[in-house]
């Protein structure tokens, strides 16, 4: 038997010996702190809590009174310290107060990108304010439906258009989205301009691929287990796609619509360039609770009128008032 094998079958003797909630979860925090987890702590007591139906203040509470074991917690462990994500072990996602489906084959949402909802929600509560009484959605790449799914609980007078292009990522948004009404999921590329929104649109929500090529991420949970697809926004700069998005929300604002976007850290100016370069005005950074530049927000302009003489029709207009 090798070096490694016998740590790990040391690692397993150990737990199996292990009789209470408090050992299992000081072991717990050991291995994954050993495996480099960010958060070993609060990973061993969600685990526990995921197997025993209890929250984290419960799964604490029932360490203190010497709570047995909850089956299934070390082999759970010692999947987490391959560096499998949490989520894919306990299948749930936290975002914005609800709950959801998450696993293989589609990006976990972020805490991060709960600053994006509410910015969304914020502007739609203006447009209900101002007398809009449906306003209309588009949230782009929607992936796991995360952010589609807490603007449509936050603001059920929404009429929202989720779309994703992976049929893998497809699957878990039609989960997480069947109980919205008012959801609707399309199975498109998010470039692509659907002919029946054109000006149609009030708010366009995005947390689009954006990691630049030259900006790899480190994690094994993101390297070994998010989609590629929904990573890399293409380029050393990683603003292809973010552009193309930019252009086809464009197309489908109305003039005076808002629209907020998702990005690196060190996209911020090109995002701002790409807003104003086509047809936004009132371009704003936004920072995440870290003190991050997180997401930047626009808001289309109104389109000019055509006409055939500028100086000619000025002149009617003025005749006319």
């Amino acid at each position: 038997m090798t070096e490694a094998s016998d740590q790990n079958q040391g690692s397993m003797d150990s737990a199996v010996r292990m009789t209470s909630l408090s050992q299992a979860l000081r072991w717990a925090t050991g291995e994954l702190t050993a495996a480099g987890v960010e958060t070993p702590e609060n990973d061993a007591v969600l685990m526990a809590g995921h197997l025993m139906g209890l929250d984290r203040g419960e799964v604490q509470a029932k360490a203190i009174i010497g709570a047995d074991v909850p089956q299934g917690f070390e082999p759970m462990v010692q999947q987490r310290t391959q560096r499998v994500p949490l989520q894919h072990l306990t299948g749930t996602a936290p975002f914005r107060g609800i709950e959801l489906a998450v696993g293989p084959g589609v990006f976990i949402p972020r805490p991060e990108t709960e600053l994006l909802v509410e910015l969304a929600t914020q502007r739609l509560r203006a447009d209900l304010a101002e007398g809009i009484g449906r306003p209309v959605v588009m949230d782009l790449c929607t992936g796991s439906g995360a952010i589609a799914a807490a603007v449509a609980h936050e603001v059920p007078q929404a009429r929202i258009h989720a779309v994703e292009l992976s049929d893998e990522a497809l699957v878990w948004a039609q989960r997480n989205l069947a109980p919205y009404k008012r959801v609707e999921l399309r199975q498109a590329d998010a470039t692509e301009v659907p002919g029946d929104l054109v000006g149609r649109v009030d708010v366009v929500v995005t947390n689009p691929p954006y990691v630049p090529d030259s900006e790899p991420p480190v994690s094994p949970e993101v390297t070994d287990h998010d989609p590629a697809m929904a990573l890399w926004g293409g380029g050393a700069d990683g603003m292809r796609l973010p552009v193309a998005i930019i252009r086809a929300a464009a197309q489908v604002l109305r003039p005076g619509g808002y629209m907020v976007l998702e990005h690196a850290e060190s996209q911020a100016d090109a995002v701002h360039q790409a807003y104003e370069g086509t047809g936004f005005t009132s371009v704003e950074l936004h920072h995440d609770l870290t003190g991050r530049p997180r997401a930047t927000s626009a808001v289309l302009a109104a389109r000019e009128p055509e006409s055939d003489g500028p100086d000619v029709n000025h002149h009617q207009h003025g005749v006319q008032q």
